[in-house]
């Protein structure tokens, strides 16, 4: 497959940033992330160009955030749309495109990037193609993509932890938006009597499946669909929603309806500024919030289900 790569330079430059950015990237289609670290980046107009010579001294400056798409894929106006609206203030981007080195960009992000991820010093997360992976209570084996899907990211971090941290052992648990399943392999980990993974990405279905299979765990459901799937599955003691702010903002009614009485559900995928909205459609629904975390401008949020 033909990839176009594209590198990144934003201004202010950190890890948050560059988090919000790779979300944002991969609404419209890029499927692998490359961080360069530990360079302090600065950041140009949006005018610039590698042929400028403000563009080479930036760029030698700079640490580079390189982006891969499949060319097929690439939608100049959606890209443009996507960070017009960024959703962080007081960020300014600048990106170059070029034609990408004829490789399979996701495998290489798979093994010279994904490390092994320990989460709370109980969860280990690592590739088929690792060695010396840490101990720890639970490890999950997976065959990873990018970095939404091996526990890396903020969002989905703080979904383990959670998991980690509350009990699970003898729940029923959806888990809508499942990516790679790492969180429905966990909540079967920790005792959870049955998970129900969905996800609308046939990919996904792929991936959670073997993942599954890797790990070698039974009751796990994994369903390719959406929300219309929910009134035939449950009720639910517990639903993990790691989606963006729109589909929990529409869909979170079908999530309550499914749940039992006092049943709870975590939500992440959003950032922290977005949870006054999120808690007031909650209230909206019959769910009371239990508590907010907060990592690297992500929110995870617990609520419970009323009576």
């Amino acid at each position: 497959m033909e990839y176009l790569e594209f590198t990144f330079l934003t201004k202010p430059c950190n890890e948050a940033i560059d988090d919000v950015l790779s979300a944002v990237l991969a609404e419209v289609g890029f499927d692998s992330f490359v961080h360069t670290e530990d360079l302090e980046r600065t950041a140009v107009k949006h005018s610039a160009n590698p042929e400028d010579p403000e563009w080479e001294k930036v760029n030698k400056e700079a640490g580079e955030f390189k982006c891969y798409i499949p060319k097929a894929a690439y939608d100049p106006e959606a890209l443009r749309a996507a960070l017009a609206d960024f959703p962080l203030p007081d960020v300014e981007i600048n990106f170059t495109m070029a034609e990408a080195e004829n490789k399979d960009w996701n495998e290489e992000w798979e093994k010279n990037y994904f490390q092994p991820l320990v989460v709370d010093g109980r969860c280990v997360i690592s590739g088929t193609f690792h060695k010396d992976v840490p101990e720890a209570d639970y490890k999950i084996l997976i065959n990873p993509q990018m970095s939404f899907g091996t526990g890396h990211h903020a969002t989905t971090s703080q979904m383990i932890s959670r998991l980690l941290n509350d009990e699970i052992k003898g729940l029923e648990v959806l888990d809508m938006g499942c990516g790679t399943g790492i969180l429905a392999i966990l909540a079967r980990m920790r005792g959870a009597k049955h998970c129900t993974a969905i996800d609308v990405d046939e990919w996904c279905l792929k991936n959670s499946l073997d993942n599954v299979a890797l790990n070698g765990l039974d009751g796990i459901d994994v369903k390719l669909g959406d929300a219309s799937l929910l009134p035939d599955e449950g009720p639910f003691d517990l639903v993990i929603a790691n989606i963006n702010l729109g589909i929990l903002l529409r869909d979170l009614p079908a999530y309550v309806e499914r749940m039992k009485p006092h049943a709870y559900i975590y939500m992440s995928g959003f950032y922290t500024t977005d949870v006054p909205q999120l808690e007031s459609r909650a209230r909206e629904v019959g769910l009371t919030l239990v508590d907010v975390r907060e990592l690297d401008g992500w929110a995870c949020m617990k609520l419970q289900k009323e009576a």
